[in-house]
């Protein structure tokens, strides 16, 4: 009986005609763990072990390394590449990949590994949801001969190859293709542009006019590797670039005692992308400088805050590039034409429905983006509901910065706020849609804030980095007021809006009430001793910072608006009001479905 199944199984994916394409060619074996949750390998597994340390995620403890790693795709952090190259450098990464959805940041970082350290694992993509499916319950799993077999040969499933030659190149490509009157690096770079264009289903390639550069945050060796040999070999950025924070404060290391080993390679990594012609900038929000892009601009930019801000309030055109593509994309002004870079790439596949809350607080953005995130996944959404919510650019940024960590999509429309929204040239009446449960959310608002217990002792804020504006509300919240002495307040900036809110006279009430700023870096960087040992539980405005420093850190986290963020830290612990918000939950009379 159970042969005779097996046997119709594959005789049901058989009659359908059911295969599987290598995104990477290889072989492997090994155990099976799967996952229908996706996840970001930055901030969300360890370097040195290949645990996955994302306490928001089922497989949480679990390692996956030596395993047949199947998922729906990844999502997050574009720095997700640098970490898959890191583990197969460590030698702690799966066995193979394999997804249900189109992948590119883990994709690419094999690839890289691949071409410039010869070190590699295979990459299946598997569109067929049943056939993915059956990887579930599956112990182990192979691929070999051009196919995945599951279990113990039970389903054998045909795996599709991949050519470049299907991207159409101008003679000019060709000839960096070759080396002709170029750099090594370049080529190299070309090389893989080429290789990733094929693998996405590119047909040719597309001048930027900018680029920003993602992988100058840290994620082991292999972030001082890669662009220490491409120096080496001549690289030299051919269009204006800007660089993301690093994992260092370049000018108050010492004074803030932080770890001199991952400074100094931090602030190294920083001098080999300016030595290659990058801008001194290092901000994860790009946006907020005087080179950001206008609308309809072609671009190639890292970290996910960053693209999905450009892509949809910007109206900028830029796909979300894995650390170290945008590299070899500033090496070369060239960059696959695919994905937001094309009409196609930008349309919504999803209505969302907000309801209308009763005057919230400035933490409703961040909430929504994060929630909308984990709704949608891959898709671009469109958002209903929020068109009289007026929302500054903050608003936006953290509505973004939330999205880009639960969803794995470049950009979101919002009805009425983003430019594009009422230009989408489709009948929306055709989408799903999707009303948001307002339970749902406070369950979300839940599991951003882990803390068990209400004190507070240290205040996180600039996840993204600090804007202007937001000085500006801090400044007016903290005026003639003094946070308590054992409560910690930092926040991170860049050293652009750090001037600005200077010269505006915002930081002068700011460090009176007791607050440090750093420059440089960001929270998704910081470790001890910046974050005092004896601070066991963090507060913090950004969802995106609320999701990942738990696994981060191993510490507690509270989630919540600005204002509650300086309440705290005048009173050392939260309100209960601030815990459960009154515009969330309502009074206790309306808590029907309170989690």
């Amino acid at each position: 009986m159970v042969l005779e199944f097996k046997k119709s199984r594959q005789d049901a994916l058989n009659s359908r005609q059911v295969s599987g394409r290598f995104l990477i060619p290889g072989r492997a074996i090994g155990d099976v763990v799967f996952s229908n949750v996706p996840i970001s390998f930055m901030m969300g597994v360890d370097i040195e072990t290949g645990m996955v340390m994302d306490k928001h995620h089922p497989l949480y403890g679990t390692s996956i390394k030596g395993k047949i790693f199947a998922l729906p795709c990844g999502r997050g952090s574009c720095g997700g590449s640098g970490v898959m190259l890191e583990i197969l450098r460590q030698q702690v990464a799966p066995a193979a990949l394999v997804f249900r959805k189109m992948e590119e940041i883990l994709t690419l970082g094999v690839l890289v590994s691949k071409m410039m350290f010869f070190r590699s694992i295979p990459v299946i993509l598997l569109e067929d949801d049943e056939a993915f499916g059956l990887l579930e319950n599956a112990n182990v799993a192979q691929i070999k001969e051009g196919q995945l077999i599951i279990g113990n040969g039970d389903v054998r499933i045909p795996l599709l190859t991949t050519t470049a030659e299907r991207v159409v190149l101008t003679e000019a490509d060709r000839r960096v293709l070759n080396g002709d009157g170029c750099s090594i690096a370049k080529r190299t770079a070309m090389e893989i542009i080429v290789e990733f264009s094929a693998i996405q289903g590119a047909k040719s390639l597309a001048d930027v006019s900018q680029v920003h550069v993602d992988a100058c945050c840290y994620a082991g060796k292999i972030s001082l590797l890669i662009p220490e040999r491409l120096h080496a070999l001549g690289g030299e950025f051919v269009v204006p670039a800007t660089c993301n924070s690093l994992d260092v404060d370049r000018q108050r290391w010492k004074e803030l005692e932080a770890d001199p080993e991952i400074s100094k390679i931090s602030s190294k990594i920083g001098d080999i992308y300016l030595a290659m012609g990058a801008q001194m900038s290092f901000t994860c929000a790009p946006y907020l400088l005087n080179t950001k892009p206008g609308i309809g601009e072609q671009v190639a930019w890292g970290e996910s805050n960053a693209v999905v801000f450009s892509n949809s309030v910007l109206g900028a055109r830029t796909q979300k590039y894995p650390d170290f593509l945008e590299v070899m994309i500033a090496l070369t002004g060239r960059a696959p034409y695919a994905g937001c870079h094309l009409d196609e790439g930008r349309l919504p596949k999803i209505r969302i429905l907000v309801p209308k809350f009763n005057n919230p607080d400035e933490s409703l953005f961040p909430l929504l983006g994060y929630h909308i995130g984990d709704l949608v996944g891959s898709e671009i959404p469109i958002i209903y509901g929020l068109e009289d919510s007026k929302p500054s650019i903050a608003d936006l940024k953290a509505f973004g910065a939330g999205f880009a960590t639960t969803s794995s999509a470049p950009m979101f429309h919002i009805n009425g706020i983003t430019p594009e929204a009422a230009k989408v040239n489709i009948d929306l009446a055709k989408l799903p849609h999707v009303a948001l449960d307002l339970c749902k959310l406070r369950l979300t608002w839940k599991q951003l804030n882990t803390a068990k217990e209400t004190y507070v002792d240290l205040i996180s804020l600039g996840n993204p980095h600090f804007d202007l504006e937001e000085f500006a509300r801090l400044a007016a919240l903290c005026m003639g007021r003094c946070k308590q002495s054992d409560v910690t307040m930092i926040i991170t900036t860049s050293r652009y809006v750090y001037q600005e809110a200077l010269n505006k006279g915002y930081l002068e009430i700011i460090e009176s009430f007791g607050a440090r700023l750093i420059t440089d870096t960001c929270w998704c960087m910081i470790q001890e001793p910046v974050i005092p040992p004896h601070s066991r539980t963090i507060m913090t405005n950004s969802a995106k910072y609320a999701h990942y420093g738990p696994g981060m850190l191993k510490r507690g986290y509270h989630f919540g608006s600005l204002a509650g963020c300086v309440e705290a830290s005048c009173m050392g612990e939260r309100r209960p009001d601030d815990i459960a918000p009154r515009w969330l939950f309502g009074p206790p009379s309306e808590l029907l479905c309170q989690v």
